[in-house]
């Protein structure tokens, strides 16, 4: 019930009242890496990066083969000259994808043209 009402909030932009409804969600069922990783697109759209990297961090935790968790953190790194941590996310991204083939793809040209700046 709260992780659909957070997904609802989430789709209109009611960021706050949806980041209430994962952290309820979260209470009653901690081990659902899908609260954490809405909290961590919540802080990415808040521009807060240590927040999102943490909920990043705890989906992997809890499913490293999540991909999209895995892609955001790649992003993430990428977007703070972390171009090693981005490239070894990517890598392991690579290896076991399945819906962030093409991303990957593109993520891995991103990461070697900027690395050569």
């Amino acid at each position: 019930k709260y992780f659909q009402d957070g997904i609802s909030l989430f789709n209109i932009n009611k960021l706050d009242d949806a980041k209430f409804k994962f952290e309820q969600d979260i209470v009653y069922n901690p081990k659902n890496e899908l609260s954490y990783l809405y909290l961590s697109k919540i802080f990415n759209k808040k521009e807060d990066s240590n927040l999102e990297e943490q909920y990043l961090n705890t989906v992997m935790l809890l499913n490293p083969i999540n991909e999209e968790a895995i892609y955001n953190l790649a992003k993430l790194k990428l977007s703070s000259s972390d171009y090693k941590k981005s490239k070894e996310l990517n890598n392991k991204l690579k290896s076991i994808c399945t819906n962030f083939c093409g991303q990957s793809d593109k993520l891995k040209i991103e990461i070697e043209n900027l690395s050569r700046k």
